[in-house]
């Protein structure tokens, strides 16, 4: 299976390239190749599913997720000879309740679970974790919770750390925080989160996994995934190298 941002120029351009040297439909029945930036991998994941391996190009700005194309020959010699390794990555299951009482919507993110406040009024949260009250009320914007392959995106903006991928850790940051001043915290990826959004109906908060918005939130449970989700890099792929160079030296 091949998935192409058809919205992304340099991603057309660069399907038509590898078209040309490499016959696309022998690739391995299980492989989705995604061409395209981190948010479109990230689409191709929810709509593809876990049962397929993803291998993607980028042809976006950052493309964490994905192989660089900068040497096209030598990934043009990679793909056809198969020279990649398969890793295995944890993600998030949110469990979303609204304030119309609806039957609570489920979500899986790769990168990220973050809630956020919907108007012009601080979000009131409080939250727990494995069953221990962190915090009776976080007056802030919001917060995230994150994977460690997610960590180089909004949680890292948000003034949480930079994580390697291959650690198997949750890490939850508020964001833009008034009181009380609750650090960045970093989790076993086997925790248990809850938080609870105080007086939504003045305070409206949205929960957002991997991209998606879920509005009128009044708790959010996050976790672990049952199912992992499968990325594959091309042989010479080095995760501390592409943490230093696209995020740590920008």
């Amino acid at each position: 299976m091949i998935r192409v941002n058809t919205t992304n120029p340099a991603a057309k351009v660069l399907y038509e390239r590898l078209a040309e040297r490499v016959d696309l439909n022998q690739l391995p029945e299980d492989l989705c190749m995604v061409l395209g930036g981190d948010g479109y991998m990230l689409q191709s994941i929810r709509e593809v599913g876990a049962s397929h391996v993803f291998l993607g190009i980028n042809a976006g700005r950052v493309g964490f997720l994905l192989n660089d194309p900068e040497d096209f020959e030598a990934m043009v010699d990679a793909i056809e000879s198969r020279s990649w390794t398969v890793h295995t990555f944890p993600r998030l299951r949110m469990l979303a309740h609204t304030t119309d009482g609806d039957t609570p919507t489920e979500a899986l993110a790769v990168n990220d679970v973050y809630l956020e406040r919907m108007s012009g009024q601080t979000a009131h949260l409080q939250i727990e974790i494995d069953n221990v009250r962190v915090v009776d009320r976080l007056v802030c914007d919001g917060i995230i919770a994150s994977t460690a392959l997610g960590s180089t995106a909004y949680h890292f903006s948000a003034s949480g750390h930079a994580c390697h991928p291959g650690v198997r850790a949750i890490h939850l940051t508020p964001i833009c925080t008034h009181s009380p001043r609750l650090a960045p915290i970093t989790l076993p990826a086997e925790a248990k989160i809850a938080i609870d959004c105080m007086g939504s109906d003045k305070r409206p908060v949205r929960a957002v996994a991997d991209g998606v918005g879920h509005p009128n939130v009044s708790r959010i449970e996050i976790e672990r995934a049952d199912v992992d989700v499968r990325l594959a890099f091309l042989d010479g792929h080095n995760f501390t190298a592409t943490l230093v160079e696209k995020i740590l030296r920008v």
